[in-house]
């Protein structure tokens, strides 16, 4: 009945709410997640009986992926290149990724697709119209094509707000090692080694441009390979300061101090801008969710009145 159902919805709603708050107020620390994790790999290198087999079974996965891309050129096409440097802003940078978002990029359309067939065509669940079913269909199918992109998009975003918001603490450590004296090499190392725990994002980045930094022919493209695969404004000023101090002989520590206080003033910036936002959020939800419960108790009983004089009249 439509009060069963009414019920059903308070319910599941309160014991949403509930799990909402409890998530919101849960302390995370991503120190003992990683922790985890490579306790997990170290037992699992240790126990080494199923690893082998697991590694063949990765391999031949990985190969059917490979040659499946393969026949079809995708490596080899003019979306590579792009492809690559999405997926190196989400923080994956292996080839075996690029092949893995091709190959899901060109069968979660037909899988999807599919399933709806299934299920609008075949079992007529839903018992729509020809019209809709097709519609249901195609936009299945069109599920299915953007899928990997907007996962590639949304993770490459929540890595570019981690990194942006540990930026101005990761240029402090860095003005503190410049001014011990060390070398910009050693600078990125220390600093990546003491924020791993905290940022592992801005730390793998901070890792990784230390060593092209070593061996790489040209220090300059080391810096600007950092600028790339973040893309961030941020670190792309960062960048080009860098550049410049290299260039010109300007003091590290200095650069590294003003860098400091500018992404200090993006962070403050951004989040005033999140404020000002708010009351204009907050104006859809309060017209949807307030106002009409407002107006059912205020106008309610004078209504249910109304009905009942002129029922009796």
């Amino acid at each position: 009945t439509i009060d069963d159902a009414i019920i059903g919805m308070s319910s599941f709603s309160a014991l949403a709410v509930a799990v909402l708050v409890w998530v919101a107020l849960l302390a995370r620390d991503p120190g003992i997640k990683r922790a985890r994790a490579l306790g997990t790999q170290r037992a699992a290198l240790r126990a080494g009986a199923s690893g082998p087999l697991r590694r063949k079974e990765r391999l031949q996965t990985l190969g059917l992926m490979h040659k499946i891309v393969s026949q079809l050129r995708l490596l080899k096409s003019v979306q590579a290149r792009k492809v690559s440097i999405k997926l190196m802003h989400a923080g994956w940078r292996s080839k075996d990724t690029l092949v893995k978002f091709f190959f899901f990029k060109l069968s979660l359309p037909f899988v999807f697709g599919g399933i709806a067939v299934f299920f609008v065509y075949g079992l007529d669940i839903y018992q729509l119209e020809a019209p809709m079913k097709a519609l249901v269909a195609l936009g299945s199918v069109m599920v299915g094509a953007y899928a990997p992109d907007v996962v590639v998009k949304n993770a490459a975003q929540k890595r570019q707000d981690m990194i942006r918001k540990a930026l101005p603490d990761a240029l402090d450590l860095m003005v503190i090692c410049a001014e011990a004296g060390l070398s910009l090499d050693a600078t990125l190392v220390r600093v990546a080694d003491e924020i791993e725990s905290s940022t592992p994002e801005l730390a793998d980045e901070l890792t990784v441009t230390g060593l092209e930094l070593g061996f790489l022919p040209d220090r300059r493209q080391a810096l600007k390979n950092f600028g790339i695969r973040t893309d961030l404004v941020v670190v792309r000023g960062m960048v080009n300061t860098l550049l410049q101090s290299e260039r010109y002989g300007t003091p590290l520590a200095h650069s590294l101090r003003v860098m400091a206080a500018e992404s200090r003033d993006e962070r403050m910036m951004r989040a005033e801008e999140k404020a000002a936002r708010l009351p204009a959020l907050l104006t859809v939800p309060m017209i949807i969710f307030i106002l009409p419960p407002l107006f059912i108790v205020l106008i309610g009983p004078a209504a249910l009145s109304i009905v009942d004089t002129l029922s009796q009249m």
